[in-house]
């Protein structure tokens, strides 16, 4: 069998289950070129149209034996491939990744990579927060991306902290990024130009109705009722209130809701939000100036 009808016969299993995607790819073929190519150690992009070279190579027993594994891994267990192979991509960085963390998906790289926030930065723009960081992979972009700036990298997991270390050491950069235990901004000290989240913010009705692969996540990470609510909104009004008290003046936050942007309008009716464009559309990932914030 060639690599590239290798690639078709993983994505033809992966259809026939009703896997669920989204932890690093949006369908089944992506997901088989994935899996494939890292089972044979091969680079991700890795051209699999038929006629070129390396897709018409002929796999040996022991490579489609590799692949065979990974693949029943992914369909028996329904674990997301990040999980399995211990890595992660986001806007073209590298993360490690566990079960101690969430898979990094969040749309503000986007906009960090492609220039959405510069217009609203200042050139005092010096001191960022990444709060709920999970793997660092936002406080790693934002460094690598602004080299201006410090960043302060914010989990109430410990867990998750010991594997952004992982990351942030990975990509040296130590001295620009600070890991900090803190539930909420409760201990961090403030004085930050831009602070980004991507917060737990998925209602109570969504959370029974995950599918399994996200099940394999930190509940932490995703439940945004952990206060006794059921809008997933626990999180951020405790944010919405804190945060005025620890920026700058002329600060933003820059805070992803996912599809709930008809639950954080309820909650929030006269806050003047701005609503970024990414891939996934204008409601996602939402904007509010400190000024916004304030009583």
């Amino acid at each position: 069998m060639k690599l590239h009808e290798q690639v078709h016969a993983v994505a033809q299993a992966l259809t026939a289950t009703n896997l669920a995607f989204g932890h690093g790819t949006t369908s089944a073929h992506d997901e088989a070129a994935w899996l494939v190519l890292w089972s044979l150690g091969l680079p991700l992009d890795t051209p699999l149209d038929a006629g070129y070279a390396l897709a018409e190579m002929d796999l040996s027993d022991a490579q489609r034996e590799r692949v065979a594994d990974l693949l029943t891994q992914r369909i028996t267990l329904r674990k997301p491939l990040a999980y399995l192979t211990g890595e992660a991509w986001l806007q073209g960085f590298g993360f490690y990744v566990d079960e101690r963390v969430i898979i990094p998906r969040s749309l503000i790289a986007e906009l960090l990579v492609g220039g959405g926030l510069d217009y609203w930065l200042q050139a005092s723009t010096h001191t960022v927060l990444d709060l709920c960081t999970g793997n660092a992979s936002l406080a790693i972009i934002a460094a690598s991306v602004y080299p201006e700036v410090v960043v302060d990298a914010a989990d109430i997991s410990q867990d998750a902290l010991d594997v952004a270390s992982i990351n942030v050491q990975r990509h040296g950069l130590k001295e620009r990024i600070r890991l900090l235990q803190s539930d909420g901004l409760t201990n961090l000290p403030g004085g930050y130009d831009l602070i980004v989240c991507n917060p737990p913010y998925v209602n109570a009705h969504s959370m029974a109705a995950l599918p399994p692969e996200y099940q394999h996540e930190p509940r932490i990470a995703l439940d945004g009722n952990a206060q006794g609510g059921s809008d997933g909104m626990d999180f951020v009004r405790t944010l919405l209130r804190d945060a005025p008290h620890h920026m700058n003046p002329g600060a933003v936050l820059v805070l992803e809701i996912g599809n709930e942007r008809p639950y954080f309008e309820a909650a929030f009716p006269s806050l003047d939000a701005v609503w970024l464009e990414t891939s996934a559309g204008e409601d996602q990932v939402l904007l509010l100036t400190r000024e916004a914030l304030l009583p």
